[in-house]
């Protein structure tokens, strides 16, 4: 397996790897620069780079076509979605070594991830990407406007969400049999 292969997904396109690899790097220096303008350590600057290549960078892997049959082929379940999403403990490794992210804040972020995978995961296939909207849309509001996050890490947790709840849980469009619309019933 090439790194392609394990950082995207296996037969990713040159395009489709191209557009990650550029997504990756865009967020890590977005990210290092907005943590570098704080004065901060070296290693809370180095911390939020590196979550910033994950996460904006994982955002756009996991949209891809590739990614999205590779993470959705036959044999993968919810557990194997949920364990992906569980796996994401970033919102810890900031609580270390961001200060004003707390502890607090870090569970806040995990648990709306983890709580609405399971969400996602449990309703029938075609409620899953309007109730994966509505758990992003509501949990970048809390986020953002009532955790206590530090400004420059501000994004974290909407890209999270995105790259986990929109990204990762929904698979290639086209692929989900829908139920068929009712017809409508005449009146009179």
């Amino acid at each position: 397996m090439t790194i392609t292969d394990r950082l995207i997904a296996p037969n990713a396109t040159r395009s489709e790897a191209a557009l990650c690899y550029t997504a990756a790097v865009v967020g890590a220096a977005t990210a290092g620069l907005l943590a570098g303008r704080t004065g901060g350590s070296a290693l809370m600057i180095a911390v939020v780079t590196l979550v910033g290549f994950d996460v904006f960078g994982g955002a756009v892997v996991n949209a891809t076509a590739s990614a999205k049959r590779w993470f959705h082929r036959p044999g993968r379940e919810a557990r194997h979605h949920l364990a992906f999403v569980a796996i994401h403990g970033q919102p810890f490794l900031l609580a270390l070594v961001v200060p004003g992210f707390g502890w607090w804040t870090a569970s806040a972020i995990y648990v709306i991830a983890v709580a609405s995978a399971i969400t996602v995961t449990s309703v029938p296939q075609h409620l899953r990407t309007p109730i994966a909207f509505a758990a992003t849309v509501f949990g970048t509001a809390i986020t953002v406007a009532v955790l206590a996050v530090p400004t420059f890490v501000l994004w974290f947790g909407p890209v999270l969400l995105i790259k986990l709840l929109l990204a990762h849980l929904l698979p290639e469009p086209g692929t989900v049999d829908e139920p068929r619309p009712r017809t409508p019933r005449p009146v009179g």
